[in-house]
């Protein structure tokens, strides 16, 4: 954990956060997945986040020191559904944190998907104990993006 990491608060999202939050979420998918075709504009992503994930699901954000949300994480059940960082703040730890956190509140176990492009994500997930065991076309998901299952079992 670097010094700056020390100082970024992980709560539970509130009304206001859902802005900047989907703004986390915008810069992230575009610098980790830039070839992977969204199928939602900038304001339908942010009215999912206004009207959905952050007043009917378990969102929480990281909070720098100074209020700028810095990540986001969704979780609706045992799915992991959201796991998005400021670009500049991936590789700090802040990641790591996260899953500590939604283990500590899924203690049962954890599955997300992830698309099987993102080879970074699959080297983080499996860093933390997640385990690949289901490879799809794509055909199930808006993206038409080949994904991956992983699951985490304590």
């Amino acid at each position: 954990m670097t010094v700056d990491d020390r100082t970024v608060n992980l709560r539970r999202a509130l009304p206001a956060d859902a802005a900047p939050a989907a703004d986390v979420w915008l810069r992230s998918f575009a610098a980790a997945l830039p070839g992977v075709v969204r199928p939602r504009s900038d304001d339908e992503v942010h009215g999912y986040f206004r009207h959905v994930l952050v007043p009917l699901c378990e969102t929480w954000v990281a909070e720098a020191e100074g209020g700028g949300v810095v990540g986001v994480m969704v979780l609706e059940g045992e799915e992991l559904a959201q796991l998005y960082l400021a670009p500049e703040r991936r590789g700090r730890g802040l990641g790591g944190r996260f899953l500590a956190l939604a283990k500590e509140h899924r203690p049962e176990g954890l599955c997300l998907w992830t698309f099987q492009v993102n080879g970074a994500a699959h080297r983080f997930y499996e860093r933390h104990g997640f385990e690949a065991v289901e490879w799809t076309d794509g055909s199930r998901n808006e993206e038409r993006e080949p994904d991956v299952r992983f699951v985490w079992r304590p």
